[in-house]
């Protein structure tokens, strides 16, 4: 069996031992406690038993949540920093005890709250700020913690504390208020930034990703209105910061139902695989999006002839630069590029569910990429067509020129010298005779000469276009004709002189081989395609596989991946109908030698 490896950067580190993990739950027991203790402990603590639910529900969650994507993503730094935030809750607590240097830590912890939070939403998923976001967590900790320290140097509102050097109540008063206010814009400016970067992103493949994005915007606008009810002193402020308090803590109970749901959406592998070996031509896109609940999804399919990324349908696609958000993931044959997912980049975060996906999907995707070569084929053999058609419509163009201006030319100019020799022989009546039966036959043969030069290009279609060079066919076609090309626009010239064609080579049949007595032509413009009928009452039977004429005809129609049929009429007679697409445009490969790896950098699918 083949080996396949996912190439979509640094897969996850080795797991966290059980011994971080106890350790991490033995340290929030004991520090839940220690705020239990000193809650109880300080009989002037406002609404205890309130803020100790408040306190359990702001930090049970985030550990939780936090050991739980700890576990499962080592290599990102999201666990860690919600553990940091759960533990923080009891830490701001300290401020509860008599004890001047805890006293003192617990009050520098007062207003670091918001700030954490601030900082867990606007990193998620990956664990790391980068850009504007940096700079508003930044912000946000000096804010919380430089404004604090002045706070407290002013003797602040507690006078347990080891760093007053004045006792200025009101200037501490006023700083906080300024403190306060800043945390709120902050708050607030991280919901802009929460914003766009989802309308960046995109829709979200699954609505539980929604759902805790909306989550962590809901929880920093109740976190900004409780922080300017704090600076104004608004009434409501306690109904407020229960509220507050209590959405916060929704966000990493949404995270841990985030990541159930795609513990569940991995077992949903198993429901591809089964289609994929039950169904015989399944259709490899829509499974895998499926799987994947990603209704965004492309699979591009490695094509080493061509040197380059091809969907499907064998057409060139070009893979997201390093500036695009969106997931990439690349699997490997041997060491060799098969095919590429391309997804929401809220699946980065999911790297076990894409591996998954690819991984059932590997087999498949072989197949599929031997089908998007065999179509990139295909492509490359209607261009080749095309080219050659077009390279044989100039040879003709040069050739008709060469005869107008060549031959032509000379058998006029000879035509025009026998004249006057004709002329100047007066008296010799037989000499007068051969010298105009001479001019009969230059004329003749510059009749045929102009045939031959119509047939090799038609002039009249590159001057004026298919209708009027139609017109001029019925003006010289010996049986009745009627001409229906009323409203026909210019066309491009190989669309042209290919419909051109197929009007002359079958009115050539009809009065050949059909003995009709009429015939009709129609060219009409539908849906981006020109549609050429002759039709006559003739006898009918004709054959493209039987004579070169109609083959030909085919063969140029084809070329233009257009597509030529003829049929005998019910009543007899003959019916020739050509469909050509007018903006058929084959799409071009890279020109140069086809790397061995895909060229440019790829956006790991690994935060």
């Amino acid at each position: 069996m083949a080996s396949w490896r996912l190439a979509a950067g640094p897969g996850p580190g080795a797991p966290p031992r059980a011994l971080p993990l106890v350790g991490l739950g033995l340290a929030t027991v004991a520090a839940s406690a220690a705020a239990v203790a000193l809650a109880y402990g300080a009989p002037e603590v406002y609404q205890r038993e309130l803020r100790l639910v408040l306190l359990g529900w702001t930090t049970v969650p985030f550990v939780v949540a936090g050991m739980i994507a700890w576990r499962r993503r080592p290599d990102s730094r999201f666990g860690p920093l919600l553990i940091g935030a759960g533990l923080i809750t009891p830490v701001s607590t300290l401020q509860w005890s008599d004890q001047p240097l805890l006293n003192t830590v617990g009050q520098l912890c007062d207003l670091l709250l918001p700030a954490v939070w601030l900082h867990v939403f606007l990193a998620y998923p990956t664990g790391r700020v980068t850009g504007t976001r940096r700079l508003i967590v930044l912000a946000g900790y000096a804010a919380a913690i430089v404004l604090q320290v002045l706070v407290l140097v002013l003797g602040g509102f507690d006078e347990r504390h080891l760093l007053a050097v004045a006792s200025r109540p009101e200037l501490a008063e006023s700083v906080q208020n300024v403190q306060l206010l800043a945390l709120a814009g902050l708050c607030l400016v991280g919901v802009v930034a929460l914003v766009r970067r989802a309308r960046a992103a995109g829709r979200a493949p699954r609505r539980r990703v929604a759902l805790l994005v909306d989550s962590f915007g809901a929880a920093l606008v109740m976190v900004a209105a409780l922080l300017v009810a704090g600076a104004f002193q608004l009434p409501g402020f306690e109904i407020l910061r229960l509220a507050t308090f209590g959405v916060v803590g929704l966000a990493p109970v949404a995270f841990l139902l985030g990541l159930l749901d795609a513990r569940l959406a991995r077992s949903g592998v198993a429901d591809m695989v089964v289609r994929l070996t039950s169904e015989p031509a399944p259709d490899l896109r829509e499974l895998i999006s499926g799987a994947l609940r990603d209704g965004s999804l492309a699979v591009a399919y490695w094509l080493p002839e061509h040197g380059g990324w091809a969907d499907a349908d064998g057409a060139p696609v070009s893979l997201p630069g390093p500036g695009d958000d969106r997931g990439v993931t690349v699997v490997e044959q041997h060491g060799e590029p098969l095919a590429t997912l391309l997804y929401h980049p809220s699946l980065r975060e999911e790297p076990e569910l894409v591996a998954a996906v690819s991984a059932a999907a590997a087999i498949a995707l072989d197949n599929g990429r031997l089908q998007a070569e065999l179509r990139a084929r295909l492509q490359d053999l209607r261009g080749s067509r095309a080219r050659l058609l077009v390279a044989a419509q100039e040879e003709r163009r040069r050739l008709e020129r060469d005869l107008h201006d060549g031959a032509q030319q000379r058998l006029i100019a000879l035509s025009l010298e026998l004249g006057l020799l004709e002329s100047s022989l007066n008296g010799d009546a037989d000499a007068r005779h051969r010298l105009a039966h001479a001019r009969h036959e230059v004329t003749v043969s510059m009749r045929e000469l102009r045939d031959i030069a119509r047939g090799l290009h038609p002039a009249v279609v590159s001057g004026h276009g298919l209708a009027v060079a139609l017109e001029s066919v019925a003006a010289r076609t010996a049986i009745p004709l009627e001409l229906r090309v009323d409203g026909l626009p210019r066309l491009p010239e190989p669309v042209e002189v290919a419909a051109y064609y197929v009007v002359c080579e079958s009115l050539a049949n009809t009065g050949k081989h059909a003995g009709a007595r009429s015939a009709v032509v129609e060219a009409r413009l539908a849906g981006g395609v020109l549609v050429v009928e002759v039709t006559d009452d003739g006898i009918g039977g004709a054959d493209p596989g039987r004579g070169s004429g109609l083959r030909g005809l085919a063969d140029r129609v084809e070329a233009l991946d257009g597509r030529l049929r003829v049929g005998t009429a019910p009543g007899g007679g003959t019916w020739v109908r050509a469909e050509i697409p007018v903006d058929q445009k084959p799409a071009p490969w890279p020109a140069g030698p086809p790397p061995s790896r895909p060229a440019g950098p790829l956006p790991s699918s690994s935060p």
